[in-house]
């Protein structure tokens, strides 16, 4: 896995990026935020102390916060 997207069941914008990733074919772990409260923390932390999703951690430690598909392919790619 190159990244783990951290998302909630009731997000839209995290429905429609996993939508995108799975008709791109790329791989990636999903960890719902609600489900593990350590999860959040690291959603927070990124992100300010707020807890906004989706948010992607990649295998460098860095993050991105609501990308687009573009935005990903673009990290991946930079990671590759």
């Amino acid at each position: 896995m190159s990244f783990t997207m951290y998302s909630t069941p009731w997000c839209g914008y995290c429905h429609r990026l996993k939508g995108q990733l799975e008709r791109e074919g790329i791989a990636f772990e999903v960890v719902d935020i609600e489900q593990q409260p350590e999860a959040a923390q690291i959603v927070e932390k990124v992100n300010h102390g707020n807890q906004t999703v989706p948010t992607l951690v990649y295998s460098d430690g860095s993050a991105q916060t609501n990308p687009s598909i573009a935005q990903v392919k673009e990290k991946l790619a930079a990671l590759a």
